[in-house]
């Protein structure tokens, strides 16, 4: 069986490469996102996201006055949402890493809480200091569904990790209510 190169090779618009590679959990200019155990299998659109600098090493607010480096609170990314760091407004990379380094600073003396202050804003922060795309108008609700949207998942089983308990659940659901329906 032929190995597989879980290595993807982008070339950005000023013609210097950005590399994604999966095994080293490495995703440069990078929304990524990875189920939230329970929550997720409900609501399989809401799950943990964390930011990536230039250099791919993921930060995410993993919890009250924390943000990790490279060690997702949930585990590896399944998801990515690659952004184009020619939207960025400033210099570039240098912009983004600082803005992505601001954010987690800011987060590091913040309390955590699943519904208004999480994981989303903190990445909606980095975006809104640095002006992605024009806008300073990032926040969890359309991060959520942008990365719903236009995020790829890293392989098959990050798919299966993702959707898989979803239509489980469904199913038991779905034999459950017919079952009693039937009778």
């Amino acid at each position: 069986m032929a190995e597989v190169d879980e290595t993807e090779i982008i070339m950005n618009y000023h013609g210097d490469f950005s590399k994604l590679d999966q095994k080293a959990s490495r995703y440069p200019y990078c929304i990524v996102w990875t189920p939230i155990p329970i929550l997720s299998w409900v609501l399989p659109f809401i799950g943990h996201m964390g930011i990536c600098t230039s250099s791919g090493i993921i930060r995410d607010f993993a919890g009250s006055y924390f943000v990790s480096e490279d060690n997702m609170g949930f585990g590896r990314p399944t998801k990515y949402w690659k952004l184009d760091v020619d939207k960025v407004c400033g210099n570039g990379a240098a912009t983004w890493d600082k803005a992505v380094h601001d954010a987690s600073e800011e987060y590091k003396c913040r309390p955590h809480n699943l519904c208004l202050d999480n994981c989303h804003s903190h990445v909606a922060m980095a975006l809104n200091l640095m002006h992605y795309d024009n806008s300073t108008s990032w926040n969890m609700v359309n991060l959520c569904a942008l990365s719903l949207i236009r995020g790829k998942h890293v392989n098959w089983a990050a798919f299966l990790k993702t959707w898989l308990p979803f239509f489980m659940l469904c199913g038991v659901l779905g034999t459950f209510i017919l079952t009693f329906n039937l009778q």
